[in-house]
Order: C-alpha cells, then structure tokens, then sequence
C-alpha cells in the first residue's frame, strides 16, 4: 500500500501563488506516475498534472498550462504542484494520486491510490 498526504492548501486572492506538496509513503516504488486531480462539489475528479518516476516528463491539462508546474523529489518521496496566476476558478479540493503503471494517465479511474486531499480557495 502507498500512503498520500497533501498540505499547503489555503485561501489566496486571484492573482496569487500557492504551492502543494504530497508526502508519499510505504511501497513508494509503486508512485511510478504522480499526478494531482481537483474536485468541486457536484463534479468530477478533474485532471490537473501528471509526472513520471522515470525520466520526469510531464502532461497538463490546458487549463493550467504555463501557470502550473509539476514536479517531484524521489528522493524525499514528496510530489510538488507550484500553482501560479491563480484564478478563482482554481478553487477546488486538490488530490494527490499514484499509479504503479509507468506509462502517464489523465483520467481518475486510472490512478491506484489517492490522497485525502487539501482545499485551495482563490477569491475574486
């Protein structure tokens, strides 16, 4: 089993930086793709970012491209989302997830473990 914990959520006006952190644990050889998800109440698990173990490629959903940056430390088993140029609609709860899979997904159902996950709120 693999353990995900997110912090560094918040509130931050429109405009602003946040950035999050996962803290991966137990059978982490198995965090071969990370990525992060957000969720509204009412909607789906929304893909934001992904990275891969292996060579750190990434993918991005269009929505964040060019404010978003993913990335992650092996060596301390800690995946990062540094959020720039926050929009109001950012607001969400924001996930951490793995999969064991090396090749990257963009769909939830894709992802074998989950992170409890931590709010970001962005007002106008």
């Amino acid at each position: 089993q693999v353990q995900l914990v997110e912090s560094g959520g918040g509130l931050v006006q429109a405009g602003g930086s946040l950035r999050l952190s996962c803290a991966a644990s137990g059978r982490t050889f198995s965090t071969n793709v990370m990525g992060w998800f957000r969720q509204v109440p009412g909607k789906e698990r929304q893909f934001v970012a992904a990275i891969s173990r292996s060579d750190g490629s990434t993918v991005y959903a269009d929505s964040v491209k060019g404010r978003f940056t993913i990335s992650r430390d092996n060596g301390k088993n800690t995946l990062y989302l540094q959020m720039n140029s926050l929009k109001p609609e950012d607001t969400a709860v924001y996930h951490c997830a793995a999969r064991w899979r090396t090749s990257i997904a963009t769909t939830a159902t894709s992802y074998d473990y989950w992170g409890q996950g931590t709010q970001v709120t962005v007002s106008a």
